[in-house]
């Protein structure tokens, strides 16, 4: 199978196929393996987030997870859901509202805002809330592919 035909295989919506309004889910419990991980890959070691005797001192009572990690979750719903596989982040706004800890399930929610098919760029509004507490929220705008390949503008701009 060439790379072509995987990629088409496993795309996402084409920019086309959207409309405003589409929303899409992702769930995840949140283990403590996951939160040493991402200390490990973004270098970011602080104590709140692996040391609980350091957590309990602070305003969390317990250690909480790190804010990115729960927005990665944002990127995993559109990477692997809406728009999904083919598409790309252009700007992303976040705004942390509530701590998430270890055993917690966020549920990250995204839905169609605005679509720029000139530009092939989606607005989305997104969602993290664990039971019925936004613990983040944001807009994100992300590039999505055309059935068409780049519009002529886009290919000028080359």
């Amino acid at each position: 199978m060439t790379i072509r035909k995987r990629i088409d295989k496993i795309h996402g919506f084409y920019i086309e196929d959207l409309s405003v309004g589409m929303t899409d889910i992702y769930r995840k419990i949140v283990k403590n393996k996951d939160v040493t991980l991402f200390a490990d890959i973004s270098g970011d070691t602080n104590p709140l987030h692996l040391d609980k005797n350091f957590a309990r001192s602070t305003i969390f009572k317990d250690k909480i997870i790190h804010g990115f990690l729960t927005a990665s979750f944002i990127s995993a719903t559109i990477g692997t859901k809406l728009p999904g596989p083919g598409s790309i982040y252009v700007s992303q706004t976040l705004k942390f509202l509530a701590p998430v800890r270890v055993g917690d399930k966020p549920k990250t929610q995204v839905t169609v805002t605005k679509i720029n098919l000139e530009k092939n760029l989606v607005s989305l509004k997104c969602v993290c809330s664990v039971g019925a507490k936004e613990v983040l929220t944001g807009d994100a705008v992300i590039w999505v592919p055309s059935r068409m390949g780049l519009s002529k503008k886009q290919k000028r701009k080359k």
